[in-house]
Formats: structure tokens, sequence, C-alpha cells
């Protein structure tokens, strides 16, 4: 519970793993935490140093397996005993917090969507096209990318993780998660085409009475 509320409280979190353990569910589930938190993360490997070659390759190859969801986090093989690579650390904690709090305009980020877009078009729901029409910034900390269009709901979760690898290397948005909301626009000119129908209407009434008084 107080890593929970710790994390919380953070601006960015580093998970730090022992590299003679290997990753276990219970340090898969702590990640699967930050993840939901929405807080910026910075992978750390300890007590790397004393690893052999085959060891090393089996502790990434098992990173990649059991935690695949932490592949936009920068991961950092360390020994904290001995001082080795933990003069990156604050790096890498700095650039994961810029690219958390970082300002997107509208009109870049609607500028990407449409490059997605045109490399990959939204899917079909019941014969109509998931039209997506433009997006903004709607968060920090983590980014959030609202984006508007029609049938927005039914957008699948393999085009949205599209969308948000298409914005996180359009931004450089590494080091922390991206979320999308996505939000269905009503039709700026929907009933207007009905009022205007009986303007016009009233106005052939009113020419045509002008006409029968001739």
């Amino acid at each position: 519970i107080k890593t929970l509320q710790a994390m919380e409280q953070a601006n960015v979190v580093l998970l730090v793993l022992d590299a003679h353990q290997g990753i276990s569910e219970q340090d898969a589930t702590l990640a699967g935490h930050v993840v939901e938190s929405g807080r910026a993360l910075v992978v750390v490997i300890n007590k790397w140093d004393g690893l052999q070659s085959d060891e090393r390759d089996r502790i990434k190859s098992e990173l990649e397996r059991k935690l695949p969801f932490l592949s936009f986090a920068e991961v950092l093989f360390i020994s904290a005993r001995h001082g080795t690579g933990v003069g990156h650390l604050m790096k890498a904690v700095d650039a994961a917090y810029r690219a958390a709090t970082r300002d997107l305009k509208t009109s870049d980020l609607t500028h990407v969507l449409e490059q997605a877009i045109m490399e990959h078009q939204p899917p079909l729901v019941r014969g109509r096209r998931i039209k997506l029409r433009y997006a903004h910034q709607g968060g920090q900390n983590p980014p959030i990318i609202v984006i508007h269009g029609n049938q927005t709901e039914s957008v699948p979760l393999t085009y949205q993780r599209f969308l948000v690898n298409r914005f996180r290397k359009a931004f450089k948005l590494w080091g922390t998660p991206v979320r999308i909301e996505f939000r269905t626009s009503d039709n700026p000119f929907k009933g207007r085409r009905n009022k205007l129908y009986m303007r016009q209407q009233q106005k052939r009434r009113r020419m045509m009475k002008h006409v029968k008084r001739k």
C-alpha cells in the first residue's frame, strides 16, 4: 500500500529489478500499477555487473517477454554497489519527466493524426468508415490526446495502439504512458438543413403571393 501511495505522489517512478532474481509475478504486477497510474517510468536492472553474458541475454529476453507493456520506458543496467551506470539515472528521469509534461499543439497533433490515417485508415463499422477529424491535448503527466470524430466508441484496441505508437514516435514521448480519449463530435450542420429548407419554402411562398398580386 505504501508503495502505491508513493507512486501516486511521484512524478517519475524508478522500477528497480534484481538481475540475480529475475522478473517475478510481483514485479509484473507492480509494473502494471505504474502504467495504470500514468506515471513516467524508468526501469532499472540492478546488480548487472555480476552477470555473465548469457545471463544478461536471458534477463533482456525475460524483460521483453514478461513486461512487453513497458516497451516505452528506458531500461538502465546498473550496479548500485559499485556505482556502475548510476550516473545515467538522473538523465533518464529528466527525459521521462519532460516527455510526460510536454505541451502538444493542436495543429501538430491533428497533422500526425491525418498522416496516420493516410497510412492506415480506421476500419469499417456496419458498413461505415470510422472518421477521426482532429486531435488536441487533454492533459499532461501522462500526456492525454483527445481525438474527435464519429463512431469513436467503435475504434478497436489494435487501432488505438497504432495511433499511440504514431504519436509517441512523432513527439518522442518515451518514458511515459500515452493515453488517448475518443469523443464523438456532433455534426455542426445537423438540423440546419431542415431550417434552411423551411426558410426557402417561406421565401418561395412570399414570391408566389407577389406574382399572383401582379
